[in-house]
C-alpha cells in the first residue's frame, strides 16, 4: 500500500507495564481507555489486539460469555489528533458478525484468536490508540504495535476507515463509503444477515462507484455483491481465505456471511469525492430485509476526522451464534 524504506527506529505502544508485570489495560462498560502515544513523524507499521469475554475462559469459568464484545469494542486510531481510523474490533479485522473465526490474509485477519492489522498508518505528529468500551461487561485489552519513526517522503497520504451498519428493507442501496478529499479507495470489509433463514438474494447486489462527480449515472457497475469479493454463484465453494480477498463465513442456513476485499493496483483514485454503494436489480417481491456492517479502507492526502461508531450502531445482528454454535437470546 505504501512504499517506506530506509531507516528507521521501531517503536511500539504496548498495553504491558514493565514495572507491574501486567499485561493488559481493563476498560469498564461505557469507559475509554489509551493503549499509549508516540510522537512523529512515522507510520504503524503492525497492531495487533486480543481480548477475553467471547468466550468460555477456564481461568475465571463465572466470566459472561457474549460474542457481541467483537462488535462492542471500538478501536481508535487517532494521527495528528484527527481519528482517522474508528471501528469495532469484528469490522477492523475482517468479520463484523461478532463472530470470531481463524483466517489469515496480507492486510487483516483473526489468527486463533488474535487480531492483526498491517495497512500502514502514517503520522506526521504524533499517533495514538484508543479504546472504547460499548459492552455490558468489563474488557481485559492486551495489544502490541509496532511503529517505525522516521521522516515521510512528501506527498503521502494517510489511512483512513468509514464504518456503516444497519437492517435494510433489500431494496435501498446499501452504503458503504462517502469522502471527500484526495485519495484512493483500496478496500472493505462487509458483513451480512438476512432475517429469513436460507436467504442469500442480497448478494446480487453490484457495487456502483462515482468517482468525482454527482451525475445519476455512476463511474462504475460490477455485476453482483459476491462477483465484487472475486467470488462466484453466492461463493459456491463455502469459505475462503486469499491474501487480497476472502470470505471468512458464509453459513448458508444463517443467511450469513462475512468478505474482505483489498485492491492495489485496481484501487478506485479520486481528487475531489468518492462515494459507493451496492444496489440491488432484482424486483421487490424477491428481495428480504436483511443487516449490515460494513468497513471501508482509504488513503487521504491529509488526516480527516471520521465518525465513531455510536452504541446503538453496534451489533445489528438477529441471530449471533457463539463459540459453541448455539444461539444466543
Amino acid at each position: 500500500m505504501l512504499h517506506l524504506h530506509g531507516p528507521a527506529v521501531t517503536q511500539q505502544l504496548t498495553t504491558f507495564d514493565r514495572r507491574t508485570g501486567r499485561k493488559v489495560i481493563a476498560v469498564d462498560p461505557g469507559a475509554s481507555a489509551g493503549v499509549g502515544e508516540i510522537d512523529g513523524p512515522g507510520f504503524l507499521a503492525k497492531l495487533w489486539l486480543t481480548l477475553p469475554g467471547w468466550f468460555w475462559a477456564h481461568w475465571e469459568p463465572e466470566r459472561p460469555v457474549d460474542q457481541r464484545v467483537l462488535s462492542q469494542v471500538v478501536i481508535r486510531i487517532v494521527v495528528d489528533g484527527t481519528v482517522v481510523v474508528a471501528a469495532p474490533v469484528g469490522d477492523l479485522f475482517g468479520v463484523g458478525l461478532a463472530r470470531a473465526v481463524s483466517y489469515a490474509s496480507r492486510w487483516i485477519g483473526m489468527s486463533s484468536g488474535g487480531f492483526y492489522l498491517s495497512l500502514p498508518a502514517p503520522f506526521r505528529e504524533s499517533l495514538r490508540i484508543e479504546v472504547d468500551n460499548h459492552a455490558a461487561q468489563p474488557i481485559d485489552l492486551f495489544c502490541n504495535a509496532i511503529v517505525q519513526c522516521r521522516e515521510l517522503p512528501a506527498g503521502i497520504s494517510f489511512l483512513h476507515t468509514a464504518y456503516g451498519s444497519g437492517r435494510l428493507d433489500g431494496v435501498a442501496p446499501q452504503p458503504l463509503i462517502d469522502v471527500t478529499g484526495t485519495g484512493r479507495y483500496i478496500g472493505c470489509t462487509v458483513s451480512m444477515q438476512g432475517e429469513a433463514r436460507n436467504t442469500l438474494t442480497f448478494l446480487e447486489a453490484p457495487e456502483h462507484v462515482w468517482i468525482d462527480t454527482m451525475a445519476a449515472t455512476p463511474t462504475l457497475v460490477g455485476t453482483g455483491l459476491e462477483d465484487y469479493f472475486l467470488g462466484g454463484w453466492y461463493f459456491r465453494e463455502g469459505a475462503v481465505s486469499g491474501p487480497d480477498h476472502g470470505v471468512p463465513i458464509k453459513d448458508a442456513l444463517d443467511s450469513s456471511v462475512a468478505m474482505y476485499r483489498f485492491h492495489d493496483l485496481d484501487a478506485y483514485w479520486f481528487s475531489q469525492r468518492l462515494r459507493m454503494e451496492f444496489c440491488n436489480p432484482l424486483p421487490a417481491e424477491r428481495l428480504r430485509p436483511y443487516a449490515f456492517s460494513s468497513l471501508a479502507f482509504c488513503y487521504l492526502d491529509e488526516p480527516t476526522p471520521t465518525s465513531v461508531p455510536k452504541p446503538d450502531e453496534l451489533a445489528p445482528w438477529y441471530r449471533i451464534v457463539d463459540t459453541d454454535h448455539q444461539a444466543i437470546p
